[in-house]
């Protein structure tokens, strides 16, 4: 057949007689004109472009200037293409029903189609290198066409073609396009002034996109990459090279910064206050100040998500259209042919083409699939800021709260943290879902509607099911958060006893109770498991349910139907309402959630109204002058809060105002010299209750004021009364105004009088490096900073920490002593230059040398260098010579005030008294020269930093990076690991649960998805039957019973399927935490000294709670959503097999999206939890050191980082979000994709209606699974992190606990005589360190008291551990009472020794349980033990006696009370033999006196030997071993060796090591 533009079937085709523009041909011919035209101009242009701007260039930051009505020309350009694509297909059906081909109804429209694609690829270019003058071809491009379809439109208003014919329709729709195109091109010029103005205009592009470091480009890209996060593209592609990291993902643009949206939030919040201010009863709602700001995007995305959902519903609609208009062809073949003068279509007509049903199907989809996403992406974006603004309201909060508030136990810090960590994340996901609030309702009635049209009354019955079960679901969702509720309860208990067990592991080991802790740990393990098997039983049925609901929906629908019903089921009808029910699931299922959702929402509301609305500290103003804070104000009237002035400091925190400090600088002459006075004042702590009362004190400028009294009396709450941190109920403290003359915070000054450099009694440090703590936002001097860490002795501290004073500390640090952490506050007061210092008992932690250090260095000599005004609060009495002003304090009272003449003349008792006590700590201080605390903390530490090459082997320890060792080029290898699944790991999860529980997962999985594939198949073929007998027939009797029989089977199925894998999971998660338990309480003691506490917990916490609640559930969703796509697509094969030609290139375009996904959303996930830590950490850092940040004055900082923090965590967690939106997009036109080939497929090719519509029931399917598939994916394959770590942990070498001997072959009552052999004794760590004693041979006769000394690291402690085969004794023998102790196994050897360690380490219980865990003692003997140690009289007094209750590390004793207690703990176990190591280390004369006593007496039986930190203790001992370097040098009585002259023993003693 020739082609011809007009058709060579009609003769009047060329007929020009009535008129051109009469004939339809030549009309059609000039639409070509403008296409042709815009093409002919643009090509040139784009190509020059494209070639010049080479295509390396990231089109970035400056470029995206968007031109006005931006978002406008994109929609009505698509709009257009959708219109081009209807004319053209409209066209080729008009042409189908002609005799010849007429190219003129469809050439011009495909050209129109191209010409729009290329207006906008133009457009874009024309935008990105911003050259507005180019935009005139598209000018006269939309007039040109607008006025050739005009002509088109008047032709056939002159014809007479009604309105019904959709080509009318079509022109006229075009005409209002173009027209509108126009009016944008126009706009631009107005506002651009391009073009006919003199003067154009300038622009700059938005303040983001000129700082490179925004890399987040939604807000500012066009609309096609905002749809398809096309910008995503690089940063996805790039994790592939190499992982993303915060540099990678840069910085938050401005509109979305914490601080941006605080501002928001926080107007709208003081709105509300204002609108309740006159009603004490209502508080301001946050709902309201929620809403006001953040409520547009909200909508926005509502909207989105209706336009979703309303285009949801084509998809049942076009596949009732498809196989109707597919079994009618087949009924009727013998088409009609038209008269070509009358070519014009109805839109029925048009409607009924099945090919032009499947690309509207396609189309509708993409569309679906677009809006979902974008609905999706602006509620997550608006979820996070408001959780920025959250997060600044509280923060803010927190640093004005009363410090009365937190002390009273009214705020908990518990609380504060669980309003950051949790009630803002409630918050958030609660605006994640509550778009789906509004929508579910109407896609549920929509849903209704629809199945009603296509079946009438028994499509009510279907819908009735679901309905009825959707409470069901509710109910199981609030079981399953009560559940979750309890197994959070139980296993904060496990924690708690974990953790317990790891930092007194030593002692456990020590004494042979490893396995009593372990059981312990093991019962609530239990009870742990028992909730989650309520856990999981309840997902599982929920998972069931969601399953179930549609298959008993449609059973009962079918059934139904088939029974009332005149006529047979039709295909069409059965599978639009297969895929309705489908869609009606969803909504069902997930309403459950969202109602819980919001009902956590409304309570984590009220916590934070009432959080927002606690007492807050009084207003500031009165530390720059006189001012007093009237009682009344901080009182609370009824229901009315007290308000504070909010101070608005300046937002960036000008660090000018520190100016380097020249030290030693001249201050001008005061009027005044007192620094702060307080008169008649009276304070109290919030009861109203004055602790303080009474106070007239001065404290005078530029001199040392000490205030001492007795541990209780008031004088820490006297500095925070100053400091204005207690409640004044009446009386003023006046600041004295020093360098009055200068206002306060633009001058640039040497001091700051606003901050009081303040160090608390209770040391607090931040989470940062060491050097960080000590500047403390000042500026850095190296003088000054090497002056206070010598005037602390810090130095030697710093040289042994790692990385030296860049050293992190804190929680995510390394632990420092309580002595190193004092010092460290202190020297941070001395480094702020300010004029005031108070020191709150800075020596209570610190031994008697490092004392008169930092008295001499730091106090007397740095401070009074400085003339700056301190204010120290002491016990230490003998520095009381040195104070130029001394405050004695009595219960809340001043009892003196004067120097120290003063009260010697006045009150000579109370001189005398102190004289007395003088003496007393002079005399132990002769005693206490030698001690050396700073010596024993800083070998703590040396323990604790023992190398850290073993701790970074056992992070190392993966399998999977042994194989590829042999690997050449290690990029590359890095690179595979990064793209390849960890299947090892998940086959050894799998492993075990068991081989049986697996088998069943696998095996019942296959057979429900077997079974719901053929309950579809059974209705495609009992549709497609010749329907020509009646019904209520045999036949469909039939028909309907297998279809029971199989809905039937298929329910149970899934019941079946859901239970196995949560079963599966459960005993897994039962054996792997089983397995850590034991493995690491067996592991040697040199692995707990080379592994971070935190790091073993981490795997008992976070890591065990993923593998208990977090792997089952995504391996159910992943197996569950893979078998459903692979049997979808199983099935659309099996009805068209052509199908699997055209699944090739999407299934490699799958492949790759998925590879390219997992490696970044892992980066991303990982940077998410990454940044999470630190913001936490912030927080409950500021609320611990609320205190030391406002007497500093440092509040704005602190806001400063805290703002940084959220942000950081706030765009890790935008760009997780938006790459999951980049995957979904993806997935879901791939998903369209497989709908419009199986569609088309099935039209070709499809055996019978039935399975054309089965094909197309399933490829919808698929698109809903697919992105769930990869999404899985990612999860699994992060989630299967934590059973690597615990994996890793489990390869760890155990302590050999069997011995040669067999337990009942050792006597009873071994060692009897406490006789001990130590012969040629060698001794290491591990078989791959030195030894640390080489060597030694000495004896020991039973009952001898034995002193064992040396310098540090000689090898005391090791010899201690060796009694107990703690290190590896690789040579060399110690017999005791003549057993070699390697021969017996561990348990029976450490239960028959006894020990008292350096640290005195007690458990959380009772006195009792302390005392004798294994409970085989009698009271008696217990009493008996305690009144050794001198305790029992307190024991007595405590309430329950040997049930007092001890807190966790015994918090609830003193450090001298908890030493006495472990020596009772070894008098109870009567062992002949007795290890005290450095026992008397941290503990005060009194207590020291009290132990030696013990010993000497009630131990005088008993082999003693004692390793001396202080050799004053082992002068008196019966023989002397001294140690060095590993070796025995010296062996004696004291005596002995105190006459060698050059001995070490004799050095030791003059030198009172």
């Amino acid at each position: 057949m020739r082609l011809a533009f007009c058709g060579n079937d009609n003769a009047s085709a060329y007929n020009i007689t009535a008129g051109v523009l009469r004939n339809v041909c030549f009309v059609d011919a000039l639409n070509l004109v403008p296409h042709v035209f815009l093409l002919f101009i643009t090509f040139p242009i784009l190509f020059i472009g494209w070639g010049s701007q080479s295509s390396k260039v990231q089109i970035h930051h400056n470029t995206w200037l968007h031109f006005p009505g931006h978002n406008l020309r994109w929609i009505l350009t698509f709009t257009l293409l959708f219109v081009h694509v209807c004319e053209i297909a409209e066209g080729i059906v008009s042409d189908t029903q002609m005799k010849s081909r007429h190219l003129h109804l469809f050439l011009p429209a495909i050209m129109g189609f191209v010409a729009a694609t290329v207006s906008i690829v133009y457009y874009h270019n024309i935008e990105t290198s911003n050259f507005p003058k180019l935009l005139l071809a598209l000018f006269l491009y939309w007039i040109m066409a607008f006025v050739t379809k005009t002509i088109k439109l008047v032709r056939y208003c002159q014809d007479g073609v009604p309105f019904s014919q959709l080509r009318f329709c079509i022109t006229g729709i075009m005409v209002i396009l173009y027209g509108l195109l126009m009016a944008v091109e126009i706009n631009v010029i107005r506002v651009r002034r391009y073009v006919f103005f003199m003067n154009p205009q300038k622009v700059k592009p938005p303040e983001d996109l000129q700082d490179l470091g925004v890399r987040f480009l939604q807000p500012f890209v066009n609309l096609l990459s905002k749809a398809t996060y096309w910008w995503m593209n690089t940063l996805i592609i790039s994790a592939h090279k190499k992982p993303v990291d915060l540099k990678a993902i840069g910085k938050l643009p401005i509109a979305m910064r914490a601080l941006t949206n605080y501002v928001c939030l926080k107007e709208a919040y003081e709105e509300q206050k204002k609108k309740v201010a006159d009603q004490p009863d209502r508080s301001p709602s946050i709902w309201l100040a929620m809403y006001s700001a953040f409520g547009r995007p909200i909508l926005l995305s509502s909207t989105f998500r209706y336009l979703a959902d309303l285009l949801g519903f084509a998809g049942p609609l076009c596949i009732s259209g498809i196989v109707q208009g597919f079994q009618d062809t087949t009924n009727n073949t013998n088409a009609t042919e038209k008269d070509p003068s009358n070519s014009y279509l109805s839109s029925e007509e048009f409607l009924r083409n099945v090919y032009v049903l499947a690309v509207l199907l396609f189309l509708a989809l993409i569309l679906q699939r677009t809006f979902l996403q974008a609905s999706y992406y602006v509620t997550t974006e608006t979820g996070i800021n408001l959780r920025g603004a959250l997060l600044a309201m509280i923060y803010n909060k927190i640093l004005r709260l009363s410090t009365s508030n937190l002390s009273m136990g009214e705020m908990t810090l518990g609380q504060i943290n669980n309003l950051v960590a949790i009630e803002t994340n409630q918050l958030m996901w609660f605006l994640f879902l509550c778009p789906n609030l509004w929508a579910m309702p109407v896609q549920i009635i929509m849903g209704v509607i629809l199945l009603y049209n296509l079946l009438g009354v028994s499509a009510l019955v279907g819908a009735a099911v679901i309905v009825l079960l959707a409470p069901i679901q509710y109910f199981i969702a609030t079981k399953l958060a009560e559940a979750q509720k309890s197994t959070l309860d139980y296993s904060t208990e496990r924690l708690k006893k974990t953790n317990e067990i790891l930092k007194g592991i030593k002692l456990l080991k020590l004494y042979a109770w490893e396995h009593i802790f372990c059981t312990s740990v093991e019962e609530t393990r239990m009870k742990e498991l028992t909730s989650l098997k309520t856990f999981a039983l309840h997902t599982s049925l929920s998972i069931f349910m969601n399953a179930a609901i549609p298959i008993a929906a449609v059973l009962a629908t079918f059934v139904t139907y088939a029974y009332t019903n005149d006529k047979p089921l039709q295909p069409a009808q059965a599978f639009a309402s297969l895929s309705l029910f489908h869609i009606l699931v969803t909504p069902l299922f997930l309403l459950s959630t969202v109602v819980r959702f919001a009902v956590k929402a409304i309570v984590s509301v009220q916590k934070l109204n009432e959080f927002l609305l606690s007492d807050e500290i009084g207003d500031d103003s009165w530390r720059g002058g006189d001012s007093s804070v009237a009682y009344e104000s901080c009182k609370k009237h009824t229901g009315l809060h007290t308000k504070a002035i909010n101070r608005r400091q300046p937002l960036r925190y000008q660090l000018e105002s520190y100016e380097q400090p020249s030290r030693r600088q001249k201050r001008p002459v005061e009027i005044d010299d007192i620094a702060i006075k307080v008169t008649s004042g009276y304070f109290s702590w919030g009861s109203g209750l004055a602790t303080l009362s009474n106070i007239n004190i001065r404290i005078p400028t530029g001199q040392m004021t000490m205030i001492v009294g007795q541990v209780g009396c008031g004088k820490s709450s006297l500095l925070l009364a100053i400091l204005g941190e207690m409640q004044t109920l009446e009386g003023k403290v006046h600041w004295s105004n020093v360098n009055e003359t200068e206002p306060s915070f633009e001058a640039p000054r040497s001091r700051n009088r606003y901050s009081v450099a303040y160090a608390a009694q209770k040391p607090w440090l931040l989470n940062a490096t060491v050097e960080e703590n000590i500047i403390f936002g000042s500026p850095f001097n190296k003088q000054r900073y090497k002056a206070v860490t010598d005037a602390c002795s810090l130095q030697p501290d710093i040289d042994l920490l790692p990385f030296g004073d860049q050293t992190e500390i804190g929680e995510r640090g390394i632990n420092l002593s309580g002595g190193q952490r004092q010092r460290i506050c202190v020297a941070r007061a001395l480094y702020q230059n300010t004029n005031i210092v108070f020191l709150d008992d800075p020596f209570s932690a610190l031994d008697i040398h490092l004392s008169d250090h930092l008295m001499q260095e730091g106090i007397l000599k740095f401070l009074q260098e400085d003339k700056r005004t301190l204010v120290l609060v002491t016990h230490k009495l003998q520095y009381l010579p040195h104070a130029d002003w001394i405050i004695a304090m009595k219960d809340g009272m001043v009892l003196r005030e004067g120097t120290l003449k003063d009260i010697q003349t006045k009150d000579t008792e109370l001189y005398e008294h102190w004289k007395t006590l003088m003496n007393r700590q002079d005399q132990e201080l002769e005693k206490d020269m030698e001690a050396d605390q700073t010596t024993l903390e800083r070998k703590t530490l040396r323990r604790a930093m023992y190398p850290r090459e073993s701790k970074a082997q056992l992070e190392d320890e993966d399998e999977e990076e042994e194989e590829e060792e042999d690997e050449e080029d290690n990029m590359s290898t890095v690179l595979r690991l990064r793209t390849k699944m960890p299947w090892k790991t998940c086959w050894r999860y799998l492993t075990s649960g068991g081989f049986f529980l697996l088998f069943l997962m696998i095996f019942s999985k296959l057979l429900k998805h077997s079974v719901i594939v053929a309950i579809d198949y059974w209705l495609a073929t009992w549709t497609s039957t010749d329907n020509a007998n009646e019904p209520g027939n045999i036949d469909d009797t039939y028909h309907v019973a297998v279809f029971s029989i199989l809905s039937g089977a298929g329910i149970v199925l899934c019941l079946i399927t859901s239970l196995t894998v949560e079963w599966m999971g459960l005993t897994a998660a039962k054996n792997l935490h089983h397995n850590l338990l034991n493995k690491i309480i067996l592991g040697p003691i040199r692995f707990f000294d080379t592994t971070p506490l935190g790091l073993i917990l981490n795997r008992f916490s976070a890591d065990t709670n993923i593998i208990d609640q977090h792997i089952p559930p995504t391996l159910e969703s992943l197996t569950r959503s893979t078998l459903l796509c692979l049997s979808a697509i199983g099935m659309i094969s099996y009805a068209t097999p052509w199908f699997l030609v055209a699944l090739v290139p999407l299934g490699i375009a799958f492949y790759f999206i998925q590879k390219y996904f997992r490696v970044a959303s892992k980066d991303l996930q990982e940077l998410d939890d990454s940044t999470q830590l630190p913001l936490l950490c912030h927080f409950s850092e500021t609320a611990e050191g609320l205190t030391t940040i406002r007497a500093f004055r440092h509040e704005a900082r602190f806001k400063q980082r805290m703002l940084e923090l959220t942000d950081t965590n706030n765009i890790a967690y935008l760009f997780l979000s938006a790459a999951n939106r980049w995957l979904e997009v993806r997935t879901d036109y791939l998903g369209a994709c497989i709908v419009l080939t199986a569609a088309v497929t099935s039209i070709t090719e499809g055996p019978n209606s039935g399975f054309v519509g089965l094909g197309l029931l399933y490829a919808l399917t698929i698109t809903n699974y697919l992105n769930w598939v990869v999404r899985n994916l990612a999860d699994l394959e992060v989630q299967m992190g934590a059973v690597k770590k615990v994996h890793s942990f489990l390869n760890m070498e155990s302590e050999n606990y069997e011995g040669y001997l067999d337990p009942s072959q050792v006597p009873k009552d071994w060692p009897q005589e406490g006789e001990i052999k130590i012969e040629n004794l060698c001794v290491r760590y591990e078989n791959n360190l030195k030894p640390v004693l080489k060597h030694v041979k000495a004896y020991i006769k039973p009952g001898q008291k034995v002193g064992i000394c040396g310098r540090t690291g000689s090898g005391k402690s090791s010899l201690s551990l060796a009694f107990f085969r703690m290190v590896d004794i690789f040579d060399g023998r110690i017999v005791i009472d003549g057993i070699d102790i390697s021969k017996l196994p561990l348990h029976t050897l450490r239960s028959r020794l006894s020990i008292i360690l350096q640290d005195p380490i007690l458990f959380s219980g009772s006195i009792r349980f302390n005392l004798d865990p294994e409970c085989k003692c009698t009271d008696d003997r217990l009493w008996e033990a305690l009144e050794i140690a001198q305790l029992k009289n307190m024991v007595k007094s405590l309430p329950g006696g040997l049930d007092a209750v001890v807190t966790e590390g015994g918090e609830n004793f003193s450090v001298g009370q908890r030493q006495l207690f472990c020596l009772a703990r070894a008098f109870v176990r009567k062992s002949s033999i007795l290890i005290m190591d450095e026992a008397t280390a941290s503990i005060d004369m009194a207590t020291e006196n009290i132990l030696q006593k013990v010993v000497m007496t009630a131990f005088a039986d008993r082999t003693v030997v004692t390793i001396a930190h202080r050799v004053s203790h082992i002068l008196d001992a019966n023989i002397v071993l001294v140690l060095s370097e590993g070796f025995l040098v010296e062996c004696d009585t004291a005596s002995n060796l105190l006459l060698k002259e050059d001995g070490l023993f004799t050095t030791l003693v003059k030198t009172h090591k």
